[in-house]
């Protein structure tokens, strides 16, 4: 008989303690051709990234969005939000995006790949629907990165939604964007490391 499991609520999740995320000294902010090469360095090295993308919100009936605006990859020890409106940083990204051998984790990573083809111009590989593993493990609803963070770690994921709803496509981020960019990233990594599923990884 398959196992079924509830996700936690709203209200479960809200008594637990909160999750530790990353500071602004363990995130970069990518905007640069230079900084995009440097980050660039640093993280083919990783064998798994946290992974997520951000848009600018579009507010009217039928307004097509032109994202994503950002890209935040993250390893366990360190973030780097790329800003997508500089042609060379769009260039990085895209060949990070496009490099096997590397897992990219992530929730609800339907919209970020079709959006990737269409903007960045390329196939991401080894991406990694963490919300897939979760299911195969008897879990109902999808779970996304704040149940997740609950079933594994017992810990409450913060989210800003005034960050969330922001403008993302603003040449200059702020930092409360940068810390809710990079920690997307990181907490997927973090329950990518906590699954150790390294060989689930699918182009």
């Amino acid at each position: 008989m398959p196992i079924h499991r509830d996700t936690p609520d709203k209200d479960a999740i809200a008594l637990l303690p909160p999750f530790e995320r990353l500071g602004l000294d363990r995130i970069t902010w990518v905007s640069t051709p230079k900084q995009a090469q440097q980050a660039h360095d640093a993280l083919i090295r990783a064998s798994a990234w946290g992974f997520d993308t951000e848009s600018k919100p579009t507010f009217k009936v039928g307004e097509a969005s032109d994202g994503p605006h950002v890209l935040q990859l993250a390893t366990g020890e360190h973030a780097w939000v790329f800003q997508l409106h500089e042609p060379e940083c769009r260039v990085i990204a895209a060949d990070l995006l496009a490099r096997e051998g590397i897992v990219k984790a992530g929730f609800g990573l339907g919209d970020d790949r079709k959006r990737i083809i269409q903007k960045l111009g390329v196939e991401p590989a080894g991406i990694l629907e963490l919300n897939t593993i979760f299911k195969a493990q008897g879990y109902r609803k999808e779970m996304g990165v704040k149940g997740a963070v609950a079933v594994l770690f017992h810990q409450r994921f913060q989210k800003s939604k005034k960050a969330a709803t922001s403008n993302w496509a603003n040449p200059r981020l702020s930092e409360s964007q940068l810390v809710y960019a990079a920690n997307d990233a990181y907490a997927a990594y973090r329950v990518w490391e906590a699954l150790a599923l390294p060989s689930h990884a699918g182009d």
